[in-house]
This record gives C-alpha cells, sequence and structure tokens, in this order.
C-alpha cells in the first residue's frame, strides 16, 4: 500500500495557520487528482484544497481545527482501485456576479429560511438525488444566505439545485411569498465563528481604537455618468467586450485626485509617513464568504476599459472562493459600493494600514438648485473616512471636492483633473 501525506500549503507570507472550513468529501471516499476535498479559512481568505492523487482518502482533522500550515490533514491511498461507476463529484466553475452598480431605489431584503438537507444518497456505488436537493456547493451558499429549496428550481440531474441555479435565483431575487417566516420557537442557534470573520472583527475594533478617524461627506449629481453610460454603453461593451460600470468612473476619478493629494494615499510606519508613487485601489466586494477587498494594481495606469475587466476577473474569484491573499493586500486606498443594499449614507470604516476610504451609496431622485431653479436630478451621497493623524481636513474636503467635479464632469478625467479648455490653453 502506497500513502501520501497531504500537508497544508503556505496560502500566503505570514499565514502560520489555517482553518479547516468545510470537508467537501467523507472519510473513505475515493477522491480523483486536483480535485477539490476541502475548503480552509486563512485570516485572509478561504482557498480550496485539491487532492494531490488519486486513490482513497483519510481524514485527519476536523472541521472546525486550526491546523498550522505544514501539518498533516489527510492521508491518500494511491494504491487503492478507482470503484466501479465512480463519477467525480467536483462541481462546474460557475461565474459569479460582477461588482454590481448602486441601486436607485432600496429593495428590502427577503426574511432567511432555514438551510435546505445535505443530498440523499440512493445507491453506494453511484450517487443519484431526490428533486429538489443541493449538491455541496449549492447546499453551502443557501444555508449562508438563508435560502430554502422550495425557493430554487434545480436543473441538474434528478432536478438537484446546482451552484449556478443557487447563483441565478439570487441575481433574479426571491418573491416574498416564498420566503419563511418565523418559525414561532424560542430556540438558540451558536455556530463558530470562522477564521476570516474572526480577523476581520479583530481589523475593525483595531481601527477604530489606533485611528483617528473621522468623516466627511459630499453629494455628486450622477446624470453626466449616467448620460455619457446610456450613450456609449452598446458600444463599449461591443468593442471592450466588458460592461461600462459606475465603479470604474469613481476608480479613475479617486486615482486622479489622489495625485493631487498625496497624502491621502499614505500610510503611518511607525515615526514615519510613507507616500506611494501608484495607486492601487481596494474595492470592497461581498461573498459568500463575508466582505472582501481584492486590489487593483496600478490602477492610475488604466483606462476605464483596463479596470473594468479587472473589477470583473477580481470580483469572479472573490465570490467564488478563489482569490489569494495576494490579490488582497497592499493596497494604498479602498472603495466601498453600500448603495447596492440601499444604503443612503454611512461612515466606512479605514482599511488598515491605509489612510482613507471612500463609501459610495445608492442613486436617488432628489430636488436640487440649478442656476437658480429646482430640478431633480439622480444624486449619491459621499462619504469619505480618513485617519486624521496623516490626513489635515483642508486636504480631505478638497479631495472629495475633487472626486465630486471630476464625476460632475467626466472629461476632466481624461485631461488629468484639469479642464480641457485648461489644457488648450496650456495653463
Amino acid at each position: 500500500m502506497s500513502v501520501l501525506e497531504m500537508k497544508v500549503p503556505s496560502p500566503g507570507e505570514s499565514i502560520s495557520e489555517v482553518e479547516i472550513a468545510q470537508w467537501l468529501v467523507s472519510d473513505g471516499d475515493y477522491v480523483e487528482k486536483d480535485q477539490a476535498i476541502a475548503e480552509v479559512d486563512s485570516d485572509k481568505a478561504t482557498l480550496e484544497l485539491p487532492a494531490e492523487e488519486s486513490g482513497t482518502i483519510t481524514l485527519k482533522a476536523e472541521e472546525g481545527d486550526a491546523v498550522a500550515v505544514g501539518a498533516v490533514v489527510c492521508l491518500i491511498d494511491t494504491s487503492a482501485e478507482k470503484p466501479e461507476g465512480f463519477e467525480s463529484s467536483a462541481e462546474e466553475s460557475v461565474p459569479a456576479p460582477v461588482a454590481a452598480e448602486p441601486k436607485a431605489e432600496y429593495k428590502a431584503e427577503e426574511k432567511k429560511a432555514s438551510p435546505s438537507p445535505d443530498p440523499v444518497k440512493k445507491s453506494a456505488s453511484k450517487e443519484t438525488y431526490a428533486s429538489g436537493t443541493p449538491s455541496i456547493a449549492a447546499a453551502k451558499i443557501m444555508a449562508e444566505n438563508g435560502i430554502s429549496s422550495n425557493q430554487i428550481s434545480g436543473t441538474g440531474k434528478d432536478g438537484r439545485i446546482t451552484k449556478q441555479d443557487v447563483v441565478a435565483a439570487m441575481a433574479g431575487g426571491f418573491s416574498a411569498n416564498a420566503a419563511q417566516g418565523w418559525g414561532g420557537t424560542r430556540d438558540q442557534n451558536r455556530e463558530k465563528m470562522r477564521m476570516l470573520r474572526r480577523k476581520i472583527a479583530e481589523r475593525l475594533v483595531s481601527v477604530k481604537n489606533e485611528t483617528a478617524m473621522l468623516t466627511t461627506f459630499n453629494e455628486v449629481d450622477m446624470k453626466p455618468i449616467m448620460d455619457m453610460r446610456t450613450k456609449y454603453k452598446k458600444a463599449f461593451a461591443e468593442h471592450h467586450e466588458v460592461n461600462l460600470g459606475f465603479m470604474s468612473f469613481f476608480t479613475k476619478a479617486v486615482t486622479e485626485a489622489l495625485n493631487l493629494y498625496p497624502a491621502v494615499n499614505a500610510q503611518i510606519d511607525g515615526n514615519e509617513l510613507v507616500f506611494h508613487d501608484y495607486a492601487d485601489i481596494g474595492i470592497a466586494v461581498s461573498s459568500p464568504k463575508g466582505l472582501m477587498v481584492p486590489v487593483i494594481r496600478n490602477a492610475e495606469q488604466m483606462s476605464l476599459a483596463e479596470i473594468e475587466r479587472e473589477i470583473k476577473r477580481l470580483a469572479i474569484k472573490a465570490r467564488d472562493g478563489k482569490i489569494t491573499p495576494d490579490e488582497m493586500t497592499g493596497g494604498t486606498f479602498t472603495i466601498t459600493n453600500g448603495g447596492v443594499f440601499g444604503s443612503m449614507l454611512s461612515t466606512p470604516i479605514i482599511n488598515p494600514p491605509q489612510a482613507a476610504i471612500l463609501g459610495m451609496h445608492n442613486i436617488v431622485q432628489r430636488p436640487v438648485a440649478v442656476n437658480g431653479e429646482v430640478v431633480i436630478r439622480p444624486i449619491m451621497y459621499l462619504a469619505l473616512s480618513y485617519d486624521h493623524r496623516i490626513i489635515d481636513g483642508k486636504e480631505s474636503v478638497s479631495f472629495l471636492v475633487k472626486v465630486k467635479e471630476m464625476l460632475e464632469n467626466p472629461e476632466k478625467m481624461i485631461f488629468g483633473a484639469k479642464d480641457p479648455a485648461e489644457v488648450l490653453l496650456g495653463l
């Protein structure tokens, strides 16, 4: 008998321990090489653990166990023969939705329902499922989002609910009548906090305790951006093979403003201030694992199309649990969009060791005064939270005003935050 010891690989620099979030196989199962056998949580991301060889697996750690990098978590008997009728249970990769746009109106969240049951095996040699039972990946997403099986129509074999069915249903929304109500019991349910959630909690508390955080607000008339998108979105999508969203405009406006106010792009290191001659912009996205902040490197050098492609790539990886720790570290500034959940206004918390974060919110038709007349315009409130130890009030307010000016005059982004007439006149 030939036995392979599978050890926990290093997810990234400075990570010495991970947590077994979920085993995707059972003790004694036959697995194929490169099949995902477990999900492991680090303090930065959730990653899949693939089988290094084919064979029968013996688990050496339980779900929820914290294991050191390099520790043995399972054994694989590589001399074992594949069972007759064996089919790999590896899930197909399903593209997740890209970073969503701010909503114009608030939509109430649906009531959470109880998690659906695990798949029911009908045969020892070949798994079949009763209609309406979810796959492993689908069941996990449903449990995390409070979705029941009667809210989703399965399109898989034997009516099985696939991961793609859940993602599609979440994107389309649920009927209020389909959501289950309160159970009326006095029961309680306790769940252990996952390593990623514990790390997020620690970081948020440390920011509140260790920084002089302050928030300044402004509003932006989104009509110029919305008019430009309406006019060019079809041609943009055909030419660049990616949709034109709001986030690329905000990212571009932020990079131009950071060039004018470098302290907003700085950070504290001991007794020194570190200024960056580049803009690595973190884009906060919601995933089934919680809030994640993938980083767009050198965003100041990118076009709108390049920014949109990178946002789409990183958002898909984050929501599919494929993103790496390296893709979420090293940012110099962060943008977060609470508007996708209907937020009108908030005070976002700084992502350390960065000095500032920009919060976007929902777009609402509001009466505003333009040239002495009251008109209805699509307005978004912006919030800039910043570390007052690094950034003075004048710089923070001026930075946010510059972002507002460029969003209300998109052509300024082309000319480095200057008015086109100033460029023409050499001013």
